[in-house]
């Protein structure tokens, strides 16, 4: 668990399963969606559909909640793009949009990453968005985080085609930007 003042990133429980079911899947169209890849679908699932996976959410490594106040608001995530390679891919979702220009991402992937580098042999992290989603790009950047490259015109969202942004970072970058941040 990492706790930055009001916001605690921990792995999600068997407790958070109906809160995780309602942010998630209780909706046919969740406001979070517009933001979160909304050129891929959106399924809404019952109760007891999700019930039957739930245990795939809690207890893993590789998905943690992001808890504010008490209440789980979103999740982190990540993902082995080539784990050979050590190269890591990481992802946020806040599923509560009154959220948003808060700082609760930013902090929550900055909590995200440092765990990341140290409890894993990584030589980069990196993450993949939409060029709708300035926010997120916004974040890379308070984070260090370099555009590394954009693919024009990848993403078909509301008939307008969006680029594809690849923002990423090294180890070695990271730990200069905590040391600039006196960590």
């Amino acid at each position: 668990m990492y706790k930055d003042n009001d916001l605690i990133l921990r792995p999600i429980t068997e407790a958070d399963v109906d809160s995780i079911w309602e942010l998630v899947y209780k909706d046919e169209a969740p406001e979070w969606k517009k933001w979160d890849a909304p050129y891929y679908p959106h399924y809404p699932k019952t109760h007891e559909a999700f019930m039957e996976e739930a245990h795939e959410w809690f207890n893993q490594q590789n998905r943690w909640a992001i808890e504010v106040k008490g209440s789980v608001k979103g999740v982190v995530s990540y993902y082995w793009e080539h784990e050979p390679s050590h190269w890591l891919e990481i992802g946020i979702v806040l599923y509560e949009t009154e959220n948003g220009g808060r700082g609760i991402g930013t902090r929550a992937l900055d909590l995200w990453i440092d765990h990341l580098f140290q409890t894993l042999p990584l030589v980069r992290i990196g993450f993949t968005t939409w060029s709708g989603n300035q926010r997120m790009i916004r974040v890379g950047e308070k984070l260090g985080m370099q555009m590394e490259g954009r693919i024009r015109r990848a993403r078909l969202y509301n008939d307008i085609y969006y680029d594809s942004i690849k923002m990423g970072m090294l180890r070695e970058e990271w730990e200069q930007h905590e040391v600039k941040r006196g960590r």
